[in-house]
């Protein structure tokens, strides 16, 4: 299968193909609403989206080894020759490591012009995270969730293709990456608190009574307190409005794009449907789309989706 997809992107050097090939499988353990609305793309399309999964999740493997005997320097330097071999491979095609992550995704850098200072803002982001725990409100968490979910949606725009001017429909797809980051904030506090991180704006919390005690008392206690509960009311209700803007951007796309596209956010919004279903129970399971439902949403996707490649063949 991948192979079909390879060939329709036009790659063809062997190393190269392993690479690519190392990225889906990436993406297919690590990314699964990801990789299987990936699916409802067209085969050109997939080895891209692949290699830019990959990159971002070398990245944060660096940043969330539990190694203990991986401190915060050794991690910073991890960073910052991850930063150096991308940096070399795109101005000088310099080779440095065989890290196939590192190969694929400078080849679709290439392919598809993408920025990079895309990738330069990816990896500040991730390097805050290694020394900033906590955001005192939206603005300082904003400045973090552009590198590290914004500009994830600005990178696969060359790939999606767009029937409307690039910079029109920028806004939107950075809200799409904003969007499904906050969804991953609410879901995954419990799991973010263990790591010592919290990535909800602390004066938003504080309004609730909601400090980091309060949440470390839910935490130790599996259960969702008062306060917490009403905090996460409205944290649902602000990532559920990008996701509102976000949409607005799908029209702007491709059409053989679109179906991809809204499946995505079909089933990353359902993630707060669920949340809501639990009552908040955050701290004592993970919210998650089931089964049935991510292959009813999948399906009716390559309806769309071959429909739309095959307007596409007789146009």
């Amino acid at each position: 299968m991948l192979g079909s997809e390879l060939d329709a992107a036009g790659v063809r050097d062997p190393q190269l193909r392993d690479a690519y090939r190392c990225c889906r499988a990436i993406n297919a353990q690590h990314g699964r609403t990801f990789f299987l609305a990936t699916r409802l793309l067209a085969p050109d399309q997939r080895p891209a989206v692949h290699a830019l999964y990959g990159y971002a999740r070398r990245a944060d493997d660096i940043l969330d080894d539990f190694d203990p005997a991986l401190g915060i320097a050794e991690r910073e330097k991890e960073l910052q020759r991850l930063r150096s071999q991308l940096l070399n491979r795109l101005t000088t095609d310099a080779l440095d490591g065989d890290d196939p992550a590192l190969c694929a995704v400078a080849h679709c850098a290439r392919v598809y012009g993408i920025a990079w200072d895309l990738f330069d803002d990816f990896l500040t982001s991730m390097r805050m995270d290694l020394s900033i725990t906590d955001y005192p409100n939206r603005v300082a968490l904003e400045r973090y969730m552009y590198g590290s979910a914004e500009v994830i949606g600005l990178q696969l725009l060359p790939v999606l293709g767009t029937v409307a001017p690039r910079d029109e429909v920028a806004p939107y797809a950075a809200a799409l990456g904003k969007a499904f980051q906050l969804t991953n904030f609410i879901r995954d506090i419990d799991e973010d608190l263990e790591r010592g991180r919290i990535y909800l704006p602390a004066d938003e919390l504080a309004a609730h009574g909601v400090d980091r005690d309060v949440l470390n008392w839910c935490h130790g206690n599996r259960a969702t307190e008062p306060r917490v509960r009403c905090a996460l009311v409205d944290q649902l209700a602000i990532t559920r409005q990008v996701y509102s803007t976000a949409r607005q951007g799908i029209s702007m796309l491709e059409a053989r794009s679109r179906p991809c596209v809204e499946a995505a956010l079909t089933l990353y919004s359902e993630i707060l449907d669920r949340v809501e279903e639990l009552d908040f129970a955050v701290f004592d399971q993970r919210a998650t789309v089931g089964n049935r439902r991510r292959l009813q949403v999948a399906a009716a996707g390559l309806v769309r989706a071959w429909r739309s490649r095959q307007r596409r063949v007789k146009a």
